[in-house]
């Protein structure tokens, strides 16, 4: 049975996240300008990016004055409550500006430091994932009402589809070039979706069977993660590590161990 604090944070999430969704979706002016940078000059903040975030955590702290905030475009308070919202409310923002569908908002909740719910939704996909700390990832879209997730049996690794995404800094994103092409002739094929929080979400759909990235925030994975684990994934970093700006691998069982062991070998972690 699930905590049913958990279960009202996962109902504010999903409130939060549908309403930053509609304004991203329907908003999004023809004009779209950059409000500033972030990492490169690739890497843009869009004003609707920062319109979001401050939806998301006005509508959070108007219902729980005494949490805490985490969110990529600048909320930060520790709170009082023991509960930390993690937020990104736009998490594929280069998807956003060019205009295409893999985008989500991603809004996590953390009791004591353990991710405890979490809802990624993207709008333009017409999808919903969510799920809270033992009760199971869900999903909602296309089809009829509410769909328990499961990820996919796990094939050997040269048959697995494993999914990854590529940072801003030219120098950080030649040498995963590097590491792709290596690890290329060892898998079915993979895939660059652009953004982290629907591809952990994909593990979770059975649409993928592995993913890693590096140089990953907080806000970038920690829906996702608690989604894809809830529907049976493994999730971790380096070997004998929590997912982390170094590095974040997740998979299928089976995919996992030697996906991962493939990274550390291959020098993932860094230059």
């Amino acid at each position: 049975m699930t905590d049913p604090l958990h279960t009202d944070l996962l109902e504010l999430a999903q409130e939060a996240a549908r309403r930053a969704g509609a304004l991203l979706r329907d908003g999004r002016p023809a004009d779209l300008a950059v409000a500033a940078t972030k990492s490169s000059p690739i890497d843009v903040v869009t004003e609707m990016d920062i319109a979001a975030e401050k939806l998301i955590t006005g509508l959070i702290a108007e219902r729980r004055p005494d949490d805490g905030f985490l969110g990529e475009e600048g909320a930060s308070s520790d709170g009082t409550s023991g509960i930390r919202w993690v937020i990104d409310p736009l998490d594929g923002t280069v998807n956003y500006l060019y205009g295409l569908p893999t985008w989500a908002v991603s809004i996590a909740a953390e009791q004591d430091g353990e991710t405890v719910a979490g809802v990624v939704t993207a709008p333009m996909r017409g999808e919903t994932f969510h799920a809270v700390l033992g009760g199971g990832a869900w999903a909602t879209g296309a089809w009829d009402g509410e769909r328990r997730l499961a990820c996919r049996p796990a094939p050997p690794l040269d048959q697995a589809l494993v999914s990854t995404g590529f940072n801003y800094v030219a120098e950080v994103r030649a040498h995963q070039a590097e590491v792709a092409q290596r690890l290329i002739p060892l898998l079915r094929d993979i895939r660059r979706g652009g953004s982290a929080a629907v591809d952990l979400c994909d593990l979770a759909a059975g649409r993928l069977d592995g993913y890693y990235e590096r140089g990953l925030h907080a806000w970038d994975l920690a829906a996702g993660d608690l989604i894809a684990r809830e529907a049976g994934a493994l999730t971790g970093g380096r070997p004998g590590e929590r997912p982390s700006g170094d590095l974040t691998v997740a998979g299928t069982p089976g995919v996992f161990e030697p996906l991962q062991r493939l990274l550390e070998d291959f020098g993932a972690w860094h230059d």
